[in-house]
């Protein structure tokens, strides 16, 4: 499907911390199990800092952080080679796959704009930087229910995970979408904006739900109204700063933001 008119064509959206598990909790347990089982104490800010990223250069990037090599040769004596890096990632697909099935609820209010976007004739992709297995449980889970998107691409099935713009291409190929200004890139992460920009199309970050936000959906209402609010703004700025064309608070919030995006094509403007 093609269009010459200046429309969204093509939502391509993430997966944990986007449409499902309300805070990318899943990923984010996974890292620290794996870990602790090596001796080291891996912080939640650590685990989330690189998130988005192909699972195996997030454990890289982990390990790079000074506070970690430094527990990483005091727990094992040496320092991380490229063994340990496979070593911790063979062991971390077991952790993941288990964190997944309990954390598999798809975010509040994610079918309902789904199911606007499909009336207005917008396609649906998704993308990962979750591992074949991961990408496999987590779709059968978000498709139990109700959202099955049109196209679903993980780290695995590209050269390179994000930021490179990879995935999303083999979205827009596999749906025959393009050009990438029809294309719009919603996601949790400073690497899905990062992807977003690398591929031309527009790009949405989404807040409350977001790994940098960091809490579960009961956590996240357990904050007061002041709160809630502080958490979204700091994320964000996030955002904000790689350049996201647009940061909303919500998912709810998505239709709106595609309807600012199609009258500022129609005016000639370009992401």
């Amino acid at each position: 499907m093609t269009d010459s008119t200046d429309q969204i064509q093509l939502a391509i959206f993430d997966w944990a911390g986007t449409t499902i598990d309300f805070g990318s909790c899943a990923p984010a347990a996974a890292f620290r199990k794996v870990f602790a089982a090596h001796g080291v104490e891996a912080s939640d800010h650590a685990a989330r800092a690189p998130m988005g990223l192909n699972k195996r250069e997030h454990l890289v990037r982990m390990l790079q952080t000074e506070t970690i090599a430094q527990q990483w040769l005091a727990a094992n004596g040496k320092a991380w080679t490229e063994d340990d890096v496979s070593r911790l990632y063979e062991e971390f697909i077991p952790y993941q796959l288990q964190a997944i099935e309990e954390s598999s609820k798809l975010v509040p209010g994610l079918n309902e704009v789904v199911q606007h976007l499909r009336q207005h004739n917008i396609r649906i992709g998704g993308t990962t930087g979750y591992f074949k297995a991961a990408a496999e449980a987590t779709a059968a889970a978000a498709r139990e229910q109700g959202f099955v998107p049109d196209a679903n691409i993980c780290a695995d099935d590209v050269p390179e995970g994000r930021p490179a713009p990879w995935m999303i291409y083999e979205v827009m190929k596999q749906l025959t979408i393009y050009p990438a200004r029809c294309v719009v890139k919603i996601g949790d992460t400073v690497a899905d904006i990062e992807a977003g920009h690398n591929a031309g199309c527009w790009t949405v970050g989404v807040c409350d739900s977001s790994s940098s936000t960091g809490l579960s959906y009961e956590d996240f209402q357990q904050q007061t109204a002041a709160e809630q609010q502080e958490r979204i703004a700091s994320t964000m700025r996030v955002f904000k700063d790689v350049g996201s064309h647009f940061t909303i608070g919500s998912l709810e919030e998505l239709p709106v933001v595609i309807q600012k995006i199609n009258q500022r094509m129609a005016q000639g403007e370009r992401p």
